[in-house]
């Protein structure tokens, strides 16, 4: 698929079939996510790829709960039907040793002002990349924002304490039972009031 057609189709999917993904078309994705842009080449970031339902439902036991799952039932019935759900993780500290290094030292940064911290920026471009090549391989995918659970996650997946949790993804077929978020019946500003050329 072309890329702008890529771009142009990609959106979030929140229903899926719980048929399995082909083991070949989820490494290709991992491994384009890990040649996603990397400030100072550190390659700061991971993840974790939980498939089938025993290993996928330990990112839902550990992320909801049963107030959240009554309140979101058909959501929650069409997100965990994913056969994939793939952890982003981005480890701070592995940013902080590359920019101590002498080609790339700084004493602000050094003494953690970080105004951008990069590992996010990676673990963003690297999702992107996860998301585009879900497109490609005519999948459906979901970011999902990290608000509870975190830490019960880390232990129970072994994590290093080192790692933070950047998003998850759900990665599979969908069922085209979707459902439209409410965040699309938001007004959004138009293009010319977000790009400036020359000046703002």
């Amino acid at each position: 698929m072309e890329l702008n057609e890529a771009i142009r189709r990609r959106r979030m999917v929140r229903s899926f079939s719980p048929e399995r993904l082909d083991r070949a078309v989820l490494d290709r994705l991992i491994q384009a996510a890990l040649r996603s842009p990397t400030a100072g080449n550190t390659g700061g970031t991971a993840w974790v790829v939980l498939e089938g339902p025993e290993e996928t439902g330990v990112y839902w036991d550990a992320t909801t709960d049963e107030v959240w799952r009554d309140r979101n039932k058909a959501r929650f019935a069409g997100l965990s039907r994913a056969p994939v759900v793939l952890l982003s993780y981005a480890s701070p500290d592995a940013y902080a040793a590359r920019y101590a290094e002498p080609d790339k030292s700084d004493p602000r940064l050094a003494a953690g002002e970080w105004r951008v911290p990069y590992w996010f920026g990676d673990a963003a471009f690297a999702v992107m990349t996860v998301l585009l090549g879900a497109v490609d391989a005519g999948l459906g995918a979901c970011v999902l924002g990290n608000f509870r659970g975190e830490a019960e996650l880390a232990e129970r997946l072994a994590v290093p304490k080192v790692w933070c949790l950047f998003c998850g993804l759900t990665l599979g077929y969908p069922d085209g039972d979707d459902h439209r978020s409410p965040s699309l019946g938001r007004p959004q500003p138009s293009p010319a009031g977000r790009v400036h050329r020359g000046t703002w």
